[in-house]
């Protein structure tokens, strides 16, 4: 491949500028010789918010201001109630956790993200300066094997005509941040519930010869080379190591069946709700069971330009629950619960579900920092939202902490989300105490946080 001549066609055709190229050290970190710990984790990210009272903390008897317009259901424990829009995880109950006293002072959507997903305050200063996301800790740490990425991102690109808003994108704690971008996720941005649905240049390995393979492996080292001849970065330093597995990812089909939902019969995929959503549960369902160690789906942006997208409700806040949030989320979250279930994998698998936030005790309030709310909306809030977790060592069937009447703060064991994360972490085999080293070789404890003892098996 010496002299070859590199054009745009040679390098899309090797998916360097999808999924192989510039973001190839980001996404894909060797850790050949390290023994997968037993538990995985799928974090069911809500983003924008999803209101606690309207969901997993109902208050019937406060005033209609506050406790808005649904009602709640009696659930699979005795004395235990959530949305009448959750039927099926109302039927689930003695598979959750619901933890509803989760507390912060936060009320901007994009640095809240990184309480929850890394359990720290996000640092001032750019996404480069995060602290690391459990998944990013756990590729650090060696956690995966093979050739598939430790550390996935489901965050489908939903076209918009008119430009919706791309928030998701720019939240903080999502990425490695601290621990350099070689230990960043392997994003995933294809809408996996379309027919065409596929992921980088995966479906090529099974049709391609294997000299053309082999010819993209020596066009890999000719980037390689090239890239190093013209640019001095620290991300170079471990590119060569990352081509030869993104080789041996894209020669693999076990790899490639991991991201072929065709493989799931058609019962199981409408099971999950043929929804983005839905499928991207799914597909982090796949890839847990391949070998991916942490997988986090985001909730996808559905192309809506109104003042309510994604859980961010701020207007038409019962409408979108009863029709656009709640179902999907009821029947994807329901579906996983079953499905790990009978593979003999809930137990080796913590579900995380949540939102940054919650949102405002009385519908209608504005609150500082916020973004305002209609008279059918509720704004930003902090100080109180429900996290729900599920397998993975946690106990079942249990309700941790309370809040006041009203939904507003926590009444009963507040939960900070250090101390969620220092629970995650403990469950998913890694001392919360654990010494890592950040990219400029400083030592950092990793989380300081409370692990919480009544939440576990």
């Amino acid at each position: 491949m010496t002299g070859h001549a590199l054009n745009r066609r040679d390098v899309l055709q090797t998916g360097a500028l999808g999924l192989f190229g510039l973001g190839l050290p980001r996404y894909l970190q060797a850790s050949d010789g390290a023994a997968r710990k037993p538990r995985s984790c799928i974090v069911l990210f809500m983003w924008g918010g999803p209101a606690q009272q309207d969901t997993w903390d109902m208050k019937p008897d406060a005033p209609d201001v506050y406790r808005g317009e649904f009602k709640p259901i009696q659930t699979a424990v005795p004395g235990l109630q959530i949305c009448e829009h959750l039927p099926q995880l109302a039927k689930r109950a003695k598979d959750l956790c619901l933890i509803r006293s989760m507390t912060h002072g936060d009320v901007n959507h994009l640095t809240a993200t990184h309480h929850l997903l890394t359990g720290k305050p996000a640092p001032p200063g750019p996404i480069a300066d995060d602290w690391p996301n459990y998944g990013a800790v756990l590729s650090k740490l060696g956690r995966g094997k093979g050739p598939l990425p430790p550390y996935v991102s489901m965050m489908p690109v939903v076209p918009a005509p008119n430009g919706a808003p791309r928030f998701v994108e720019e939240s903080h704690g999502q990425g490695a941040g601290l621990l350099g971008p070689v230990f960043n996720p392997m994003r995933i941005d294809a809408d996996a519930s379309l027919p065409d649905y596929r992921v980088g240049e995966f479906a090529l390995a099974a049709e391609t010869a294997a000299d053309r393979v082999e010819g993209r492996h020596g066009l890999l080292r000719s980037l390689d080379s090239q890239a190093r001849r013209f640019q001095k970065h620290a991300d170079l330093e471990a590119m060569s190591s990352h081509y030869e597995r993104a080789f041996s990812l894209i020669n693999s089909p076990a790899a490639v069946r991991a991201f072929d939902l065709k493989q799931e019969p058609m019962r199981v995929r409408e099971r999950y709700g043929m929804n983005r959503h839905g499928q991207s549960v799914l597909q982090a369902r796949r890839l847990i069971e391949a070998g991916v160690p942490l997988v986090t789906v985001f909730w996808p942006n559905e192309g809506i330009t109104n003042v309510s997208v994604y859980w961010d409700t701020h207007s038409r806040n019962f409408i979108d629950l009863k029709t656009r949030l709640c179902p999907v989320t009821d029947q994807a979250f329901s579906a996983l619960l079953d499905d790990l279930k009978d593979r003999g994998m809930l137990d080796d698998t913590l579900i995380v579900w949540t939102g940054e936030m919650g949102r405002t005790p009385k519908v209608g309030q504005a609150v500082v920092g916020g973004a305002g709310a209609g008279k059918d909306g509720r704004d930003h809030w902090g100080k109180l939202f429900t996290t729900v977790l599920a397998g993975g060592g946690v106990k079942g069937g249990t309700v941790y902490g309370s809040s006041d009447r009203y939904a507003s703060e926590p009444a009963t064991n507040p939960v900070p989300p250090v101390d969620l994360a220092a629970t995650i972490y403990h469950c998913l085999g890694v001392d919360p105490r654990t010494e890592i080293v950040d990219r400029l070789g400083r030592p950092l404890t990793l989380c300081d946080g409370r692990v919480i003892d009544a939440l576990l098996k």
